[in-house]
């Protein structure tokens, strides 16, 4: 799992429940990037990261499967993600 953009942690963590370990990124803009059921962090909170960083790596927590769940938020709202992501 790599960083959408350079950014600041802000969480990581198995607080939220049905999301298992989560890092959660605040980017400049106002974004905010979440990333989901990881099976390992490898970032800390605080820590600066850049686009592409590897943060985590994939998994399974609290999931049947190894699956990631995405969202960008912009302040409390989440947006549609193809809208910032650029085409494959």
């Amino acid at each position: 799992m790599v960083a959408a953009a350079a950014g600041r942690v802000t969480y990581t963590g198995t607080g939220i429940p049905g999301l298992g370990k989560l890092v959660v990124i605040k980017h400049d803009n106002g974004f905010i990037t979440v990333y989901a059921h990881n099976r390992s962090i490898l970032v800390k909170e605080q820590q600066s990261v850049a686009r592409g960083q590897r943060i985590a790596e994939l998994g399974a927590s609290d999931a049947e499967r190894p699956k990631l769940h995405f969202q960008i938020r912009k302040g409390a709202a989440a947006v549609d993600p193809l809208r910032y992501l650029p085409a494959l």
